[in-house]
């Protein structure tokens, strides 16, 4: 609905819908270029509005983890962490048994992990 709603509820709506479709995992520049992908720019304006509507993206990132596809849904459960480390627990605790594969990239590197995996290692550090 164009022009309805506030400009920042629109721009979280695309960002949310950006993760949902995420089929890679990187939280910052990637190849030789440094070039942020746009689903990085996603996470990270996500990111940004927890810190002024704390209550609406919580209640978001609930729909990208039911929604979302494994790098989705690894955004989410990450982004949790910021507000609702409890939730986040939970969430990654779901996850770790999921044998879905997402890419990765870490700078130049590239690689495939399961969603399952990645919670494990996610969870040993919380």
């Amino acid at each position: 609905m164009f022009g309805i709603g506030k400009k920042w509820e629109r721009e979280l709506d695309a960002a949310l819908d950006e993760l949902i479709a995420a089929d890679t995992l990187a939280f910052g520049g990637v190849g030789l270029a440094g070039a942020t992908l746009p689903v990085t720019e996603a996470y990270h304006s996500v990111e940004a509005a927890l810190d002024d509507h704390p209550e609406e993206v919580r209640r978001q990132l609930d729909r990208v983890l039911a929604d979302g596809t494994p790098a989705g849904r690894a955004y989410a459960a990450t982004l949790l962490e910021r507000v609702d480390p409890t939730a986040a627990r939970a969430a990654w605790t779901a996850l770790r048994d999921d044998p879905s594969e997402f890419t990765t990239f870490v700078g130049c590197v590239l690689g495939r992990e399961t969603l399952g995996n990645y919670a494990s290692q996610r969870l040993a550090t919380l």
